[in-house]
């Protein structure tokens, strides 16, 4: 099968081959999967570059998230699941990822796809908006009415974020670099955008708020600019610690903390039993299906993944990136 390879730590154009492979064969627990969609994220560029958390061994396959059709399951599998197209997080972190004809998933990954959501949107559904949901909902306790302030508005991770704020009937505010990725924000529902590159973040947060701040930061961006957003805080407001796209995670001043009596909230979207992830799912989905969530997700060709990742990796990309497959013969 072909396979977009990580051969070793660069930049993903100089990092990422297209080579042919085995095929992988699940385990115990795991399904294969036949990949028509694969999204592209941020975590996939620190693979390259060898500074994730995982670090498979040299040459390994990354890309976390797909949707696909299975075609294989291991030992202790239900076999009823094969032909059925699921949303899956993918083995990425032992190398098995999802740039590739056919992957491998743990089959607790594995969640449904409705009959009308495409591959595409399906692929980069599930850690976006299972980790918005977690966030907003399970730890930043977001209520109708609050002010949820987005970073990294435009990525994958703060798309969904402000997507799911705006259902959840928050007033939200999109930080973002350059008007494409205002114009998508606002697309998205957001009712305030605030340009980095030409505003002060927490000072434009608190003029658009009356001097009031807002209720809720979601950070998937960390570094110095996350920082300072304790500055335009409420009291009794939280900063949601999710992510590190800038290459550190937020370390707001304790004092500032203090003297704002606000809170420094961790995110991690890995923790929950599954009983709890089916039901975050299925709240999702019904969302959806009502037409309040909204995607925000790009095709991109197969043979264009290098491009593309490097597009992501540079914080230039507007929305989702998803890799296409071609069809089958």
């Amino acid at each position: 099968m072909r396979a977009w390879q990580v051969h070793r730590n660069a930049a993903p154009r100089e990092a990422l081959r297209l080579t042919d492979v085995d095929e992988p064969t699940p385990g115990a627990g795991e399904l294969r999967l036949r990949v028509h969609a694969a999204a592209i994220g941020r975590p996939d560029a620190f693979l390259c570059h060898g500074t994730y958390a995982f670090r498979p061994e040299l040459p390994f396959v990354a890309g976390q998230e797909v949707c696909g059709t299975v075609d294989a399951v291991g030992e202790g599998v239900d076999p009823a699941l094969v032909g059925s197209r699921l949303m899956v997080v993918t083995n990425f972190y032992d190398g098995r990822g999802g740039f590739a004809e056919a992957t491998i998933a743990r089959a607790d990954t594995a969640y449904r796809v409705p009959d009308d959501m495409g591959d595409a949107e399906a692929a980069a559904f599930r850690i976006g908006y299972s980790t918005a949901w977690i966030g907003l909902v399970r730890r930043g306790h977001l209520e109708p009415g609050e002010r949820l302030l987005v970073l990294g508005a435009a990525g994958g991770s703060g798309a969904a974020a402000v997507s799911l704020g705006r259902a959840l009937g928050a007033e939200v505010l999109a930080v973002v670099s350059g008007p494409e990725k205002a114009e998508l924000c606002r697309r998205l529902g957001a009712h305030t955008v605030i340009d980095r590159t030409t505003h002060d973040v927490p000072a434009a947060a608190l003029d658009t708020t009356g001097g009031a701040g807002v209720d809720v930061v979601y950070d998937p961006v960390g570094g110095p600019a996350a920082d300072a957003t304790v500055r335009g805080l409420a009291p009794g407001g939280r900063l949601l610690a999710v992510g590190f796209a800038s290459g550190a995670w937020v370390r707001p001043d304790t004092a500032e903390l203090v003297r704002r009596n606000v809170s420094l909230v961790g995110v991690f979207a890995g923790g929950l039993p599954r009983a709890e992830n089916e039901a975050d799912h299925e709240a999702l989905l019904a969302l959806r299906a009502d037409g309040r969530l909204r995607d925000a997700t790009t095709a991109v060709a197969f043979d264009d993944l290098p491009d593309a990742l490097e597009t992501v990796d540079a914080g230039e990309a507007v929305g989702k990136l998803v890799l296409r497959f071609p069809e089958p013969c």
